[in-house]
């Protein structure tokens, strides 16, 4: 599980398909295993989502539950309220949400998130502009946003370059595959092996995302869930 090479430091702020080439050049020449994927799938997509409430409210609705769960919730509550803004959220209220089939929790979550930024208390372009540990703590500061939310937030929506969202399930599965582990590891080992990949942990994440879907197609499983956009 040891890369043959030390990664260089990376000056890249944001992802973009030339800087997600260069990551995905260097990953793979330092650790095989990552090269292995890349040979049988190819270079993983770009997958990314535009900055700001929409996608930040979709991230919430993933929480714990399966993407097409998510998606159905999500695309129930656009055909509902048409363009997706906090102010529209704030008047459908919490019972609105839970007609569209937020939970009790979650709708909370996301009303709260939507009178924040309506009442200027929260500034999601703010946080874009900040580094990547200050971007995490005031997401964090967010009722509603644990770690694998505000990681996966920086990792698609601001396309941070070293991030690596922990609890993340596929990952964990794709990666128990990719370094042929017993079982599926656990979120502190699995944060031990990420760091091998940094400066380029998102851009490592999207492989192994990759793979997952990738071994889905060649072998469907049901009950798995993938934390990634597609």
């Amino acid at each position: 599980m040891v890369p043959r090479a030390a990664l260089s430091t990376s000056p890249v702020r944001r992802l973009d398909l030339k800087t997600l080439e260069l990551g995905v050049q260097e990953l793979v020449g330092a650790d095989p295993d990552l090269a292995a994927v890349v040979v049988q799938h190819g270079p993983p997509p770009l997958w990314g989502r535009r900055p700001g409430f929409a996608t930040l409210i979709r991230i919430v609705l993933e929480q714990q539950v399966s993407l097409a769960s998510a998606h159905a919730v999500f695309r129930r509550l656009q055909h509902y309220v048409g363009p997706l803004t906090a102010e529209r959220i704030v008047g459908l209220g919490t019972k609105g949400l839970r007609q569209v089939g937020f939970t009790r929790q979650k709708a909370g979550y996301c009303y709260d998130i939507a009178v924040d930024i309506v009442t200027g208390c929260l500034d999601l372009s703010e946080i874009s502009g900040d580094d990547d540990e200050q971007a995490r703590a005031r997401l964090l500061a967010i009722r509603g946003i644990g770690p694998w939310t505000a990681d996966i937030y920086r990792l698609l929506a601001l396309r941070r370059p070293d991030i690596w969202p922990d609890g993340d399930l596929a990952l964990a599965e794709s990666a128990r595959v990719v370094k042929r582990l017993r079982t599926r590891p656990s979120v502190e080992r699995l944060a031990k092996i990420a760091r091998m990949w940094a400066p380029w942990r998102s851009v490592a994440a999207r492989i192994l995302w990759h793979n997952y879907l990738g071994r889905r197609t060649d072998r469907p499983r049901r009950g798995s869930t993938a934390r990634q956009v597609r």
